[in-house]
């Protein structure tokens, strides 16, 4: 049974910063590309960013490019969101995902952490 489990959301002044962590289990993490999302109330879920399963290179949304940096650590399991000069507009619930290898869909999601910028 596949679960990602995100930890790390919280409060944070605007220009603060937070780190998520999302662990995963039941599946093979080294083949899976890995994504982060977010959403807000009344908005459709938007993608942040991902780091693919071969070469872990990340990539971004253009709303967080320079602030945000995706990295794993595929011996734990594990991929991070570190997020830098957050702003008022950050705030969402974060979720991870997993998608196989080069499948284009992710199939597995997390239950979300909440991230709140506070001005």
């Amino acid at each position: 049974q596949v679960q990602l489990v995100e930890s790390g959301g919280g409060l944070v002044r605007a220009g603060g910063s937070l780190r998520l962590s999302c662990a995963a289990s039941g599946l093979t993490f080294s083949a899976y590309t890995m994504g982060w999302f977010r959403q807000t109330p009344g908005k459709q879920r938007e993608f942040v960013g991902g780091i693919t399963w071969n070469d872990g290179n990340p990539y971004y949304a253009d709303s967080v490019k320079g602030r945000f940096t995706i990295s794993r650590d595929n011996a734990k399991n594990t991929v991070y969101l570190q997020m830098n000069s957050l702003k008022v507009e950050d705030t969402a619930v974060y979720y991870c995902a997993a998608r196989f290898a080069r499948v284009t869909s992710y199939n597995y999601w997390g239950q979300g952490t909440q991230v709140t910028v506070s001005s």
